[in-house]
């Protein structure tokens, strides 16, 4: 398995840990996040880009499946909404690996390891054209007005579902 930390900045040498904004951690301990290979998709986006992301797991039924997948070639889905997806053809990402005996899991379900020291990448790769790279890991990417309707829906399935950054998101309608 690799892990990797998505940036839009090219030149991160070491990553301090920083203190997580989620209320839902321990604010008292910084954190190196990273990524699995599985879930980069959901992170192959631009920074503040909300999105609603899901793909099959063990326990995904095929209702659920046939309910929200376009295709049986596709089983990770990433969602954002249409006014950013000129910025996502326009945007440049490096995603710098690390080893991952210097991390721990944090959620499987969305792929989030930590580490609470400092961390040096052992490789960085650049990815010009996001689209290529989603197409590349087959994956399917929507793009819609407004993404509350899946975010409340899809959390009613037997999917592995992530949200990020729906602070950014449209209201709801």
């Amino acid at each position: 398995m690799r892990i990797f930390h998505v940036s839009e900045e090219s030149d991160i040498q070491v990553f301090q840990p920083r203190v997580p904004t989620r209320t839902d951690l321990d604010f008292t301990k910084g954190l190196v996040w990273a990524i699995d290979d599985n879930c980069l998709p959901n992170f192959l986006t631009p920074r503040n880009c909300p999105r609603v992301c899901f793909h099959s797991g063990a326990n995904t039924t095929e209702i659920d499946k046939r309910t929200y997948l376009t295709s049986t070639s596709y089983t990770h889905v990433v969602v954002i909404e249409n006014k950013w997806f000129t910025r996502m053809r326009n945007t440049k990402l490096f995603l710098y690996e690390f080893d991952i005996k210097q991390f721990t899991l944090q959620d499987e379900n969305a792929g989030y390891y930590v580490s609470e020291t400092t961390q040096t990448p052992i490789a960085k790769f650049e990815v010009v054209d996001l689209l290529q790279e989603q197409i590349k890991r087959n994956v399917e990417l929507r793009c819609v007005d407004n993404l509350w309707g899946i975010y409340d829906d899809i959390q009613k399935t037997t999917f592995n579902w992530s949200m990020c950054r729906m602070h950014f998101a449209q209201p709801r309608i």
